[in-house]
């Protein structure tokens, strides 16, 4: 077989591929819609396929199972939310945090089931969603410290404060998604102002990390 065969026989395969990854993907987004507002439970693969007006064997195909898909739907939303907190660089570091918590708070607002289950454990005690949790949680504590002290990595004592004001967030913001008693631009301001108080508490500890300086506003 020449090059020009080669290169013919390959060419169906790769449209194949394409074709195979927007599918993918156009369930995926489906997914999304589905499971915004309704848990795991609630929503049986006949429910999905039948509002997403698709074969069940489809999802079967690409996912594997129910699980494997809520995995992936839950991934991909995740995705968004982590690229959203780690954009932004060129903003003034308060802004950024403001953009950031903001962001987060969309994010859980708007994907009220999804955003249980990353918090909370989701699909019993699933190793793969504590996986998203984690990376979720990695990704911001690297963000504020990046935004604080120039550098995402740092060490075990601003991490572990920034990773505990992580935690008190999530759990703060699952009160918030079932009693929204606060405008989420309120909500916004006091995650912030709580987070200066864990930067000053780093500083007080070990002087090495202070605390940034409020930019000053004419």
């Amino acid at each position: 077989m020449n090059i020009s065969q080669q290169r013919d026989a390959v060419r169906p395969r790769a449209r194949g591929t394409e074709r195979s990854l927007a599918r993918r993907a156009e369930l995926i987004t489906i997914g999304r819609k589905l499971f915004a507002d309704t848990s795991y439970d609630a929503l049986s693969m006949d429910d999905i396929a039948r509002q997403a007006h698709v074969a069940k064997g489809l999802i079967y195909y690409y996912f594997q199972s129910k699980r494997g898909y809520y995995l992936a739907i839950v991934q991909d939303s995740v995705a968004d939310l982590v690229s959203f907190a780690a954009s932004g660089l060129e903003l003034a570091q308060v802004d950024r945090v403001q953009r950031t918590i903001d962001g987060y708070l969309r994010y859980a607002e708007h994907n009220q089931a999804a955003f249980r289950t990353i918090v909370s454990g989701g699909v019993g005690f699933d190793t793969e969603v504590h996986a998203i949790r984690d990376g979720v949680r990695a990704a911001i504590v690297a963000t504020i410290a990046e935004g604080a002290y120039g550098d995402g990595d740092v060490p075990p004592l601003p991490r572990m404060a920034l990773l505990s004001w992580v935690c008190s967030v999530e759990g703060a913001t699952l009160d918030w998604i079932d009693r929204p008693e606060l405008s989420r631009d309120v909500m916004c301001d006091l995650l912030v102002k709580t987070l200066g108080g864990t930067l000053r508490a780093i500083e007080e500890l070990d002087p090495a990390f202070p605390a940034p300086k409020p930019a000053r506003r004419d």
